[in-house]
C-alpha cells in the first residue's frame, strides 16, 4: 500500500497512457508524442518554479501574469531594434524582479503568500495591458523564433530547455544545502530558523526562482507563437499548481520532488491531448482536469493524515 501511495503519480500516468492508446490510434504516434512534449514544456517550466514555492508551504498565483509581462517586454524590445540577447535578458529580469518583490513581501513583511501573489497577478496583468495598449506584438527575427519553434534533431528546443531546467532543479533540490533548507522550511519553519537557517533569504529565493522561470516561459511562448499576447498566461498559474499537486508535492510544504512535478505536467498535457483526440468539448475538459486535481488533493490530505 505504501509503494502504491509513493508512486501513485507515475501509476496514474501509465494508466492514462494505456487507456488513451486503446481509445485513439493516433495517440501513440511519434508526431503526437513530440507535440505533447512541446505543449507541456511551458507549463512544466512554470511548475518547476512553483515546486520551490510550494515546498516552502507558499503559493504563487502571479506566474501567468509575470509570463505575459516578460513576453511583452521582450517582444517590444525586439521590434524596437534591440539585440536578441538584450531583449531576452530584459524579459528574464522583469520576471526575476517581480519574483523578488513577491518573496520580500512574503518573507520580510510576513504577508500571506496567497494575498501577495494575487495582488501581483493583478499588477503584472495591468502593466502588461497598459504597456502594450492591449494589443499583441508580433513579427520577430528568425534568430529569436528558433527558440520556440526550432528543433535539434527531431526534439523541439522548448523541450530541451525544459529538460535542462528539470536537471538543474533536481540537482538544486537534492544535492545542495539550499535544497535541504527549502524542505526544512516547508516541514517546520520555526525549527528551521532555530537550527540557523536564514529562512527569509531561502523563502525569498524560492519566489525569485519562480519569477525567473515565469520569464523563461514568457520568452519561449513569444518565440513559439511569433507573437506576444497581453492576455497570454491567463490560467497558467492553475495549471502549474495542478502539475505540482498531481506530482505528489504537498500543499502544506516540505514534501515532494521535481520528478513528481514533471509527471504531473505530463498527466495534464496527456489528458488534454487525449480529450482533444477524442473530440471532447473544451467545457468537459475543464471539468475532467478539475476533477483530477480534486482527487489528487484528497489523496494528499488522506496520505498526510495516515
Amino acid at each position: 500500500m505504501d509503494l502504491i501511495s509513493r508512486f501513485k503519480s507515475g501509476i496514474g500516468l501509465i494508466v492514462l497512457v494505456i487507456g488513451l492508446s486503446f481509445a485513439s490510434d493516433y495517440f501513440l504516434t511519434v508526431h503526437n508524442l513530440i507535440n505533447v512534449a512541446r505543449q507541456i514544456s511551458i507549463n512544466a517550466i512554470l511548475a518547476f518554479g512553483m515546486t520551490f514555492v510550494i515546498l516552502t508551504s507558499g503559493i504563487d498565483l502571479s506566474v501567468g501574469s509575470m509570463l505575459a509581462l516578460s513576453s511583452i517586454i521582450t517582444a517590444s524590445l525586439l521590434t524596437g531594434g534591440y539585440p536578441i540577447f538584450i531583449a531576452i535578458l530584459a524579459g528574464l529580469l522583469v520576471g526575476t524582479l517581480l519574483g523578488l518583490a513577491n518573496g520580500l513581501m512574503v518573507a520580510k513583511a510576513k504577508m500571506p503568500a496567497f494575498i501577495v501573489t494575487l495582488g501581483m497577478m493583478a499588477i503584472a496583468r495591468g502593466l502588461t495591458l497598459d504597456y502594450s495598449n492591449g494589443r499583441p506584438i508580433s513579427g520577430f527575427d528568425e534568430g529569436f523564433r528558433i527558440i520556440g519553434a526550432g528543433h535539434i534533431g527531431f526534439i523541439p528546443i522548448p523541450v530541451i530547455v525544459m529538460i535542462l531546467i528539470l536537471l538543474i532543479c533536481y540537482i538544486i533540490l537534492k544535492k545542495t544545502p539550499f535544497g535541504r533548507y527549502i524542505y526544512a522550511i516547508g516541514g517546520n519553519e520555526n525549527a528551521a530558523k532555530l537550527s540557523g537557517i536564514n529562512t527569509d533569504v531561502v523563502k525569498t529565493s524560492a519566489y525569485v526562482i519562480s519569477g525567473f522561470l515565469a520569464g523563461v516561459s514568457g520568452v519561449i511562448l513569444a518565440a513559439r507563437l511569433n507573437s506576444a499576447q497581453p492576455t497570454a498566461g491567463t490560467g497558467y498559474e492553475l495549471n502549474a499548481i495542478a502539475a505540482v499537486v498531481l506530482g505528489g508535492t504537498s500543499l502544506a510544504g516540505g514534501r515532494g520532488n521535481i520528478i513528481g512535478t514533471i509527471i504531473g505536467a505530463l498527466i495534464i498535457g496527456i489528458l488534454h491531448n487525449g480529450l482533444n483526440l477524442l473530440d471532447v468539448s473544451s467545457f468537459y475538459q475543464s471539468v475532467a482536469k478539475g476533477a483530477v486535481i480534486l482527487v489528487a488533493v484528497f489523496l494528499d490530505r488522506r496520505s498526510k493524515r495516515n
